[in-house]
């Protein structure tokens, strides 16, 4: 059954924020996981044998991009996360920005930064 409503109520709005609002507590928990772990990365090898410095400090380079790649990565989907609130406070929040169609609530709830369609999702792949 299609939904012909132009958007989402102000209840269900309210359902999402709630869902966006701890999704982004816990995202920027992981950033500033990230970010210390990146900081506080010690490598202090110095009394290790001249092999192991070597494989250990390009350990700690593999790691250190890893963290800084998943550290860019989380603060994408805060900021996807602050646009969703906007879109809600906007009372645009849950319409596909490219069909104008009600986004479903089960793709919201599992993506709710979410601004398209599973529809147009699979049409933009196609182009």
């Amino acid at each position: 059954m299609e939904d012909k409503r132009v958007r989402y109520s102000d209840e269900e709005l309210q359902e999402f924020k709630e869902i966006i609002l701890e999704k982004l507590a816990r995202a920027k928990e992981n950033l500033a996981t990230l970010t210390e772990a990146f900081a506080n990365d010690s490598n202090d090898i110095s009394d290790t044998a001249p092999t192991f410095k070597i494989l250990e400090e390009g350990s700690s380079v593999s790691s250190k991009e890893y963290n800084a790649n998943m550290a860019a990565r989380q603060q994408k989907f805060i900021k996807d996360l602050e646009s969703a609130l906007i879109r809600i406070e906007n009372k645009t929040y849950g319409v596909c920005r490219v069909t104008g169609k009600l986004i479903p609530k089960e793709r919201l709830r599992l993506v709710p930064h979410a601004t398209l369609s599973v529809e147009a999702k699979l049409n933009q792949h196609k182009k």
